[in-house]
């Protein structure tokens, strides 16, 4: 059986989303700014796909929604336009984010202190979440955006948007979130919500890769990242992506309908997994499930090298991640757990299963058999755990492990 447990970094692509892309291709393949029949057979199909991703946001007409090529270019786009419309001219220095992101805002949070900029980073709490009055106590008059995600891409835990939203509005601030690992998997309603710009990217709810959108609130000013052409009224220069703008419609319609039922639906799966996963001696989930994604479990296990369990689990044709995908090539400690208070070899350990609607139960029966069998044999031939074990007669070692992870 092969497995796929890393919805995180990426899904699959429906095949309901294939199947209205693939006329794009070779048939409706006209560019849509030219005037012709072959340009402007494309239009009817744009309009759905733009009311489609409208809809699924509760987007008002006053808004825009612009694609994209994903939601690294939109992080981008915002934080460095807030630049060069807010901070270049000296009327405002500052920015706030967090020290959990995604690495495409804090490379470019870091890439703005080059330039000068002043950029606070909020540590978690015990969760880790960044609490509201944290982002209050921090903004000031020369304050020009705070950005923060809506969902965690490592451990799920959601982040409480609208309170950070309303103190934004009340305090004159503009509010970014990358609602990447929100959008398709939690409601998302952004006339509850006061957001001015937020990122998506379609491959995170089985949409097709290399499409993403920026919403923008009441068409504010925003200069562009790309200058050229005159395509999304201006704000977005290139030819527009339109089988993958078609494909992202179809897919964030699907993704949205009746979402409660398929929350519910993934959430059982997922519990069901994290309960038998710690049934495992010295295992500890990140973040309270009530506050979480439906799909996404970060499991330290005590002994275990994250990198090892990952080769196993791989050998079983289960796909699963240390974290984010986006730099799974760098083998550091997992950062998140390190800023929740881990300590460094317990930060190592941390394996991430994100699930999705495609997950079945028989997977689900698969992937626990198979995961308690690794741990076993891991933890045979792990110094680390030998040395934090129980020995006969006397008590565990010393694990350091924060008494909020404990399980």
């Amino acid at each position: 059986m092969q497995v796929y447990l890393d919805n995180n970094a990426t899904t699959m692509c429906d095949p309901q989303v294939v199947e209205v892309m693939q006329p794009f291709f070779s048939e409706i393949y006209g560019n849509p700014n030219s005037l012709h029949k072959f340009g402007t057979a494309s239009h009817p199909y744009l309009r759905k796909a733009i009311d489609q991703v409208y809809t699924a946001l509760n987007a008002s007409d006053n808004d825009d929604i612009v694609f994209t090529s994903c939601a690294t270019e939109s992080n981008n786009w915002v934080l460095k336009s807030i630049y060069f419309d807010k901070i270049v001219n000296g009327e405002k220095d500052h920015i706030i984010t967090t020290e959990v992101e995604h690495p495409s805002v804090l490379s470019t949070c870091r890439w703005l202190e080059e330039q000068g900029v002043k950029v606070t980073y909020l540590p978690v709490n015990e969760e880790g979440i960044v609490e509201a009055h944290t982002v209050k106590s921090f903004i000031t008059d020369k304050t020009a955006l705070v950005s923060v995600m809506w969902a965690s891409n490592e451990t799920g835990m959601i982040f409480p948007i609208k309170e950070i939203g309303d103190i934004c509005k009340e305090k004159g601030v503009l509010f970014h979130s990358d609602a990447v690992q929100a959008v398709g998997k939690i409601p998302v309603d952004l006339q509850d919500v006061h957001v001015d710009f937020l990122s998506m990217s379609a491959h995170k709810f089985h949409g097709p890769k290399g499409v993403g959108a920026l919403y923008i609130k009441d068409s504010q000013p925003l200069t562009p990242l790309f200058h050229g052409g005159e395509q999304m009224g201006h704000r977005r220069s290139g030819t527009l992506n339109v089988p993958y703008i078609v494909g992202m419609g179809k897919a964030i319609e699907l993704a949205t309908t009746n979402i409660e039922e398929t929350m519910a639906s993934i959430r059982a799966k997922r519990d069901r997994l994290e309960d038998a996963l710690l049934e495992l001696s010295d295992t500890f989930v990140v973040g309270s499930r009530e506050n979480r994604t439906p799909n996404t479990i970060l499991i330290s296990i005590r002994g275990v090298e994250g990198e090892g369990m990952l080769w196993d689990l791989n050998n079983g044709q289960i796909g699963a991640s240390t974290g984010s995908a986006c730099a799974s090539e760098d083998l550091e400690a997992n950062s998140v757990m390190l800023a929740i208070g881990a300590d460094n070899e317990l930060a190592h350990t941390g394996i991430r299963l994100s699930l999705s609607r495609f997950t079945t139960d028989e997977e689900i029966d698969y992937t626990i058999e198979h995961f308690k069998s690794a741990v076993a044999r891991l933890r045979a031939i792990s110094s680390s755990f030998a040395k934090v074990a129980p020995t006969p007669g006397g008590e565990a070692g010393e694990c350091h492990i924060p008494h909020h992870m404990a399980h």
